[in-house]
């Protein structure tokens, strides 16, 4: 028979998997700046989109200036990784977060005046976005303890979808009462609450995973240390399925959202509803996965994240056939839900799994292919609709969504997310 346990004394205090995330302050701070980063994200192209409705901007120089920022974010983000890794996570937020806030005032002193000070303006806006994310992943881990991760990363993504939810109807109503320069004075803002609140991390493991060089070595170059970066990802092979099945559903099925929904809805339904519906219907989705990977533990992460993954199939798929458009709705619904599925216990795996000294790096890695193949498929979708029609890109869209998370099921390690089999309990 068991020994029954002693009952708990009252000096003793709750194991940290047991306290909440919202009552560490470390964790407040770092969300908070979490937070203002995604929604000065988010409200770069839309306030400058509100700068073409009153004609101080042109739709072409547009175009051109959120061009120019993801060429910053793309060129920056393998360099932040490399210098998160090297040096205070803490310190390349800080910087990141000042240049991206610098950036907010030169845009609107441009604004009507200089196309091209506004374009490398938006370029430092996007390096600055661009390094930030790699050092707040990384700098998670270093906060947060490994049993609270899964529940401080749906916390930060829980966040970014409510500032989209209700990001527009605020800036609408700011719009009321400030003009462009002064809302894009307030993204400034934002961006200083991002570089200054977060804390100094623990960076646990940093003693034993990063020795210091000894006397008269020389540290490895930029493209060196990366390299190393790469060589982590490729010890974890459950990484690089998982990692290739979310650049092909984000290069398609994102492509079909981006491009194919908002055609149909013009030309199919005839209304603007359906893009707008599926658009909020995908960020309510959101939110609900968000709220259910907080608590949930499946026996099986990882495959449970890539059929989350997959679920982004039935966006494409709903606009395959002329169906309802409260189906197109609950489609990407679906896709919303199943999409934070797989974030959050992709990047907490991450968290896990990578050598602490790398995390950045291998996190660099994640958003520059994820991320820097998007643009990519955007561009190809419209040509290739309108080579073999809309019918066949997206059923082949929806096609790629659904193989490619099933094809990284296949890789043993793809279970759990880990090089090691484990049971049900995280551990």
């Amino acid at each position: 028979m068991p020994t029954p346990s002693a009952p708990p004394t009252a000096a003793q205090s709750p194991p940290a998997e047991q306290r909440s995330i919202l009552l560490d302050p470390a964790f407040l701070r770092l969300w908070t700046g979490a937070t203002a980063s995604g929604l000065a994200t988010w409200a770069l192209p839309f306030v400058l989109g509100l700068a073409v409705f009153d004609r101080t901007l042109a739709a072409t120089d547009l175009g051109l200036l959120l061009a120019a920022r993801t060429v910053g974010f793309l060129a920056a983000v393998p360099v932040a990784g490399v210098l998160a890794d090297r040096h205070s996570r803490r310190g390349v937020v800080l910087w990141a977060g000042l240049a991206a806030g610098a950036a907010a005032p030169v845009l609107a002193a441009g604004l009507g005046r200089s196309v091209l000070l506004m374009a490398a303006a938006a370029a430092v806006a996007g390096a600055g976005q661009g390094a930030c994310r790699p050092a707040y992943q990384a700098l998670t881990a270093e906060v947060i303890d490994a049993g609270r991760r899964q529940q401080a990363n749906a916390a930060m993504t829980l966040a970014v979808r409510v500032t989209t939810l209700v990001g527009p109807s605020l800036a609408a109503l700011l719009a009321v009462f400030l003009d462009t320069s002064a809302l894009l004075l307030g993204i400034g803002l934002l961006w200083l609450v991002a570089a200054c609140v977060p804390g100094r991390g623990a960076r646990p493991g940093a003693a034993e995973d990063t020795p210091e060089p000894s006397p008269g070595a020389g540290r490895a170059s930029f493209l060196g240390e990366f390299t190393e970066g790469v060589r982590e990802a490729r010890r974890h092979p459950w990484f690089l399925a998982g990692l290739g099945a979310l650049t092909a559903v984000i290069a398609t099925g994102y492509s079909a959202t981006g491009v194919a929904l908002p055609m149909v809805s013009r030309d199919e339904y005839g209304t603007e509803v359906v893009l707008a519906g599926a658009m909020t219907a995908y960020t309510a989705g959101a939110l609900a996965g968000a709220l259910l990977i907080a608590r949930l533990r499946p026996r099986s992460p990882g495959w449970a994240a890539l059929a989350g993954l997959a679920c982004y199939g039935f966006a494409p798929l709903s606009l395959v056939f002329p169906v309802h458009p409260v189906v197109v709705m609950a489609a990407y619904a679906v896709a919303g839900i199943g999409i934070e599925l797989f974030n959050v216990p992709w990047f907490t795996a991450a968290q896990r799994e990578v050598a602490p000294d790398k995390l950045a790096r291998v996190s660099s890695l994640d958003f520059l292919l994820s991320y820097g193949l998007a643009p990519v498929g955007l561009a190809v979708i419209a040509p290739a609709i309108d080579a073999f029609g809309a019918t066949a890109v997206l059923a082949g869209c929806a096609l790629v969504c659904f193989v490619a998370p099933a094809t990284a099921a296949l890789v043993p390690s793809a279970r759990t997310f880990s090089a090691q089999r484990r049971s049900g309990r995280a551990r």
